[in-house]
């Protein structure tokens, strides 16, 4: 499922209400540095020279949808980077979320903007500064060992660890939320389950170190471009969620 328009919505997001898409990633192909075996944009297209929206045609569209909206009254919860890939990967990016804060104060002030991220450019300065601008910054940790999150998670890079992300991560000071999808299945004959007894130690203890003041956990959806995946049962996640709940963390459990 890729999206095929800039500004495209209003959708109903489990996890942040009425959320109205940004898409700065291609228009007809997916480009991200995951591989992500459950992405609902299947899996990466490789093209020599991608044509990514550029930062004017963003805000232009931008400014058209709200102006429109506004118009006819409807309501708005949040505007939401995400898409067909990474978002942070865009050369633009601190750029177009000053754009996008500056548009949201004069067209709906009261209104989120929030950023589905993979956590993969937090290296780079500019990534981190324009996420600080954001309202809501939703940070993915699908596992907490090397081994299952490039199982479940296909980096470009086979290289990234998860020890990189996490101090990546701790840039945040806990100021931001963690995205974890659990899932279980398999992928090129090799097992994939993040909901393990040593996959759950590995991540509880994740979580206790970049201590999020939120946490979204959720379960595949939609199709998926691996096919032997199984989503897990509601009971599970609410297991998964308990002991952090004891602990005092906000989980919220999309199932």
């Amino acid at each position: 499922m890729l999206f095929n328009q800039i500004a495209y919505g209003t959708i109903h997001s489990r996890r942040l209400g009425t959320s109205l898409g940004l898409e700065i990633m291609p228009l007809d192909h997916k480009l991200c540095t995951f591989n992500c075996v459950y992405c609902e944009c299947g899996w990466n297209t490789p093209v020599s020279h991608p044509v990514l929206p550029t930062r004017q045609e963003v805000h232009d569209a931008l400014q058209t949808k709200l102006a429109d909206m506004k118009r006819h009254n409807e309501p708005l919860d949040v505007i939401t980077f995400s898409g067909n890939g990474e978002p942070t990967l865009h050369p633009d990016f601190k750029a177009i979320i000053e754009d996008t804060c500056t548009l949201r104060d004069q067209y709906y002030p009261a209104v989120k903007v929030s950023v589905l991220s993979n956590a993969t450019q937090l290296g780079r300065t500019d990534v981190v500064q324009a996420l600080r601008l954001c309202d809501k910054r939703i940070l993915k940790l699908d596992a907490a060992t090397d081994t299952m999150m490039r199982r479940i998670d296909l980096p470009v890079n086979p290289q990234l660890t998860v020890e990189t992300i996490l101090r990546w991560l701790e840039q945040f000071d806990g100021d931001f939320i963690l995205q974890t999808c659990f899932l279980r299945g398999e992928h090129n004959g090799l097992p994939i389950d993040n909901t393990t007894p040593n996959e759950l130690q590995a991540w509880y203890a994740a979580v206790d170190r970049v201590h999020p003041k939120q946490i979204m956990i959720y379960v595949i959806d939609r199709k998926t471009p691996e096919e032997h995946l199984e989503k897990i049962a509601p009971q599970t996640m609410h297991a998964i969620a308990q002991p952090l709940q004891q602990k005092g963390y906000d989980v919220i459990i999309s199932c």
